[in-house]
C-alpha cells in the first residue's frame, strides 16, 4: 500500500547508562518502558506493522504478552547490537526487515509519546510529502543561550552592549532533536543511507510529551511524571 508505514524499534542488551533500562519497572508497569511502549503502538490506528528489533531474550518475552499481529521480533544480528556498530549499518538494516514504503522509527525511552501521538506524527508526515518535503523528525524548540566551550562566546546571540543579554524568549529558536520520532521513506533509506531526508518537515514537540530517558536521573524524573502527571 502507498501509505503503509511500519514502526521499526530497536532494543538491546547491554543499556550502559541506565541499567536494564528497557523492561526494569516504570512507575508500576511490568515489562518497563518496553510494554508501555507497545501498548501505545497497538493503540495507533495508523501504524501498518510494529518490527521489535532486539538481541534481548527479556524484551522477547515481554512482546510475546501482546496480542496484536503487527507485532513482528526480528533477532537482530549480534554485530548490529554492540556499543561499536556505527549508527548507519543499523540504518541500513532497516529496509531489509520492514514491509511497508515508509519507516517511523521511534524508542521505549519517550514514554509520553502515545497512539494518538504517533497517529498525528504520521499524518502530518504524509501532509509534508505532498509539500515536497521527504522526511519528518520531532523536535523540541530551544530558546536559551548556548556557549561556545572553545571560544567562551554566546554561539545564538548577535547582541553587543547592553544587548548582549536578550530576553530568551526573543532569541531565534533553535530546534533539538528529541528522539520520539524519525519518518522517511524506505527509498531514502537506501539512497541517503540516513533516517531522514534532505528536505525535513519539523514537528515540533513540548518539552513534557517529548521527554527523553538517557540518564539514570531521567528514568526517575519521567516515573515521577508518570505516577504524578500522567496516571492522574
Amino acid at each position: 500500500m502507498k501509505n503503509s508505514i511500519s514502526f521499526f524499534l530497536p532494543t538491546r542488551k547491554g543499556s550502559q547508562r541506565v541499567k536494564n533500562k528497557n523492561v526494569k519497572n516504570f512507575a508500576g508497569i511490568e515489562g518497563g518502558l518496553l510494554a508501555l511502549k507497545l501498548s501505545q503502538l497497538t493503540q495507533s490506528v495508523s501504524i501498518s506493522e510494529i518490527i521489535l528489533s532486539t538481541n534481548d531474550e527479556s524484551c522477547i518475552e515481554v512482546a510475546l504478552r501482546f496480542d496484536d499481529q503487527r507485532i513482528k521480533i526480528i533477532e537482530r544480528p549480534e554485530e548490529l547490537c554492540l556499543d561499536t556498530t556505527p549508527l548507519t549499518d543499523l540504518i541500513n538494516y532497516v529496509p531489509t526487515v520492514v514491509n511497508s514504503q515508509h519507516v517511523i522509527w521511534g524508542h521505549v525511552t519517550t514514554p509520553f509519546i502515545d497512539g494518538a501521538e504517533y497517529d498525528s506524527i504520521i499524518e502530518s508526515y504524509f501532509a509534508a510529502l505532498d509539500k515536497g518535503y521527504d522526511s519528518l523528525v520531532s523536535v523540541t524548540e530551544l530558546q536559551n543561550f548556548l556557549i561556545d566551550p572553545d571560544t567562551g562566546k554566546i554561539t545564538n546571540s548577535s547582541g553587543s552592549g547592553e544587548m548582549r543579554w536578550p530576553r530568551t524568549q526573543d532569541l531565534k529558536p533553535l530546534y533539538e532533536v528529541n528522539h520520539a520520532a524519525f519518518v522517511a521513506s524506505v527509498a531514502v533509506y537506501k539512497s541517503l543511507h540516513d533516517r531522514i531526508g534532505n528536505k525535513k518537515w519539523f514537528y515540533i514537540q513540548d518539552k513534557l510529551k517529548s521527554f527523553d530517558i538517557d540518564w539514570p536521573d531521567d528514568f526517575l524524573i519521567a516515573e515521577a511524571i508518570q505516577k504524578q502527571v500522567i496516571n492522574v
